[in-house]
């Protein structure tokens, strides 16, 4: 196939990756934005290289025309979790969805594969809008955690050069560091509380201190400049004490403050 024509091929698979990919990211900033837990901790997305058709192909027999039905995963998102609780939340999100249709589900988190590989996987219907029309997509989605995620990085790179072919003793070491992620996870997950309060906790401090410096950047418009410098100087002597109540104590002192001078400049 010439590469104009591979290019016409992969381009709406591209789109769809696109699509995707901001509409989960998106579902990550809605959560923050409303001060959830967000069950999402990151998204990318792919389309599979010419090279990697063509192998799939050949592994496959699949035949030119028989690209689009038989090869699901041209269009890839991976999604990431933090802990394997979160992998059920995100499968149902993605089913209560009405921009997609899920086609098949694969739980290789449940029933990892002898290789010592585990992950969510799905695919699904996904419709593009082309200058031709409206377009039916397959898209393969992968839900795995942070801790999965890595050593399946590592296994493709080693399934990559090793042409599917990995020696024995290097697969052996494999099984035994999935394993040992396995218990990464779990030992993850027996602390869920106490990780996700002090996410919690930094996240309230960051939002807090960005609320802080705003209001004295307001400030400047309607106060005399010393004194809110002074006011600045004030708020880093309460940062550097690295207490919490004390900077919400000091914010809302501040917030009377910028009050009273909003009063005066009204007036």
């Amino acid at each position: 196939m010439e590469i104009q024509l591979w290019r016409e091929l992969l381009d709406p698979y591209q789109m769809a990756v696109d699509e995707l990919t901001v509409k989960f990211e998106h579902i990550i900033s809605e959560h923050r934005n409303r001060g959830l837990y967000s069950p999402i901790e990151a998204v990318d997305g792919r389309v599979k290289s010419i090279d990697s058709i063509l192998d799939k192909m050949h592994r496959k027999s699949v035949s030119m025309g028989e690209i689009e039905q038989k090869i699901e995963d041209i269009a890839g998102v991976r999604i990431t979790c933090q802990f394997v609780e979160d992998i059920d939340r995100v499968v149902d999100i993605i089913k209560n969805r009405t921009d997609m249709v899920v086609l098949q589900e694969k739980d290789y988190v449940k029933h990892m594969k002898e290789s010592g590989y585990r992950s969510y996987h799905m695919i699904i219907l996904y419709t593009v809008n082309t200058i031709e029309g409206p377009k039916d997509i397959h898209a393969e989605i992968q839900i795995r955690t942070m801790a999965m995620n890595f050593w399946a990085t590592i296994e493709h790179s080693l399934q990559y050069k090793y042409k599917g072919n990995i020696p024995d003793y290097i697969q052996k070491k494999l099984i035994d560091a999935s394993e040992a992620i396995i218990g990464l996870d779990q030992a993850m997950s027996d602390v869920r509380d106490e990780i996700m309060d002090a996410q919690n906790t930094h996240k309230k401090r960051e939002n807090l201190v960005k609320d802080i410096l705003n209001n004295i950047q307001n400030l400047y418009k309607v106060a005399n400049k010393r004194e809110v410098a002074k006011i600045q100087d004030e708020f880093y002597k309460v940062y550097l004490m690295d207490d919490m109540g004390k900077l919400v104590h000091f914010s809302r002192q501040l917030d009377i403050i910028a009050e009273g001078f909003q009063a005066q400049s009204i007036q």
